[in-house]
């Protein structure tokens, strides 16, 4: 995969304003998680398919008051976004633009969180 010097810029960046805030980051696995750490992310993350279902995912996560939604861009994930924000919209603040800037930033190159591994060898 080609990667442009912009690119890397705009990840380390990216990477950085989600180290910088104390909310806690939503993924669909552990393949996803062990992506965001390889690239840097050191704060909270939550694995969707842990808690066996959405009803008890969002049950576990309404106690907090902010969660980052970083789901993959396929089908299950748009579906998994969409159903996340429904249930969880008067119980807690669900935020979706790091996904949009993940989005902007690869130039629509990463579709599954996982494959933010390929940015590794760049950012550390």
């Amino acid at each position: 995969m080609l990667v442009t010097e912009q690119e890397i810029i705009e990840l380390k960046d990216f990477i950085f304003q989600l180290n910088s805030i104390e909310e806690t980051v939503v993924v669909e696995g552990k393949r996803d998680s062990i992506a965001l750490r390889k690239i840097g992310y050191t704060g909270k993350i939550l694995e969707f398919h842990k808690f066996g279902g959405m009803v008890n995912f969002t049950d576990s996560v309404a106690k907090y008051e902010n969660l980052i939604l970083l789901f993959d861009r396929d089908r299950q994930g748009r579906q998994l976004t969409e159903k996340t924000i429904q249930l969880l919209q008067r119980r807690t603040k669900i935020d979706i633009t790091y996904k949009r800037k993940l989005m902007a930033i690869t130039n629509g190159k990463i579709k599954f969180i996982e494959q933010l591994v390929c940015y590794e060898s760049y950012l550390i």
